[in-house]
């Protein structure tokens, strides 16, 4: 995708200009209006283009589920490993764009190490994440909040209890759902593990509620999201809460993210990947 294009396409994804701008300014690097609307499929293609693992993979069982509630049924996808194994289990969860192709293939990926894993659609309560993100991330911010926490809460419960689960549950997250991780680590007793991605942190005096272990993946560049880094550091030492800190400098918010020319960051994804499943198999597994 040419620099330029890509950088007011990063700016429309951020919510920094509506889709309108974002037509506007793409119309002057393509020439008209005309050429800019058929050029915007081809730069909406990237999560497609990024697969990793294929969901019809021949190793993998992958099916859409739904589990139960707080707002009542939540949809999600699942996957795990071929076979009848009992397996750890671990909650994706996705960014501000709703359940997409992007998130569905983490969620494979993580399958593929050995675990099983839902990814719920927050957007359930509404009917679902549309095919236009712009729409999607219009309604994530109309989310009650505290009924889509308890959402995210019944998905550990919902695994904690599954007749392919050991009963250990991790959860990780990017952006919006790396938020959604950490008040899922406040609010759920059951959680063993949670990593969040460049995620906001949760208010000091929750903290003393986390019983399980963090991983705290967050990016140089992000400078938003690193303010509250010191306040939620100091409540997780007060409290004797288990965790890591990792920092990728160079890196921008959203660095895992690969369907982001942008934003990908190769070099800290494969590492922060890494670091996580180690994690999720050492906090898992044992």
């Amino acid at each position: 995708m040419d620099k330029e294009i890509a950088e007011i396409y990063e700016e429309y994804n951020e919510g920094e200009i509506d889709r309108r701008e974002f037509i506007k300014k793409l119309s002057i690097i393509t020439g008209g209006v005309a050429a800019a609307y058929a050029l915007l499929p081809q730069i909406e293609r990237n999560n497609a283009m990024a697969e990793v693992v294929a969901e019809d993979d021949p190793r993998l069982d992958t099916r859409e589920i739904k589990y139960p509630g707080e707002t009542g049924e939540v949809h999600a996808s699942f996957a795990r490993p071929k076979g009848d194994e009992k397996l750890p289990a671990v909650i994706v969860i996705h960014e501000n764009r709703g359940l997409n192709e992007h998130i569905k293939d983490v969620g494979r990926r993580v399958a593929l190490e050995g675990f099983i894993t839902i990814a719920p659609d927050a957007l359930s309560p509404m009917g679902g994440t549309p095919e236009d993100q712009d729409e999607a991330r219009s309604m994530i911010g109309k989310l009650d909040a505290e009924d889509t926490v308890e959402n995210f809460v019944a998905a550990v419960k919902y695994l904690k209890t599954h007749p392919q689960s050991t009963g250990k549950v991790g959860v990780m997250g990017f952006c919006w759902g790396g938020g959604m991780s950490n008040q899922v680590a406040v609010n759920s007793p059951d959680l063993v593990a949670a990593a969040p991605f460049y995620g906001r942190q949760p208010d000091a005096e929750e903290v003393p509620k986390i019983k399980a272990s963090l991983l705290l993946h967050y990016a140089g560049l992000d400078e938003r999201i690193n303010a509250g880094i010191p306040t939620y550091e100091e409540a997780l030492k007060k409290a004797s809460v288990d965790y890591k800190i990792y920092m990728y400098e160079g890196a921008k918010h959203a660095f895992f993210n690969d369907t982001n020319p942008n934003r990908y960051h190769e070099e800290a994804a494969k590492l922060a990947w890494e670091r996580t499943i180690k994690f999720f198999k050492e906090e898992l597994k044992t």
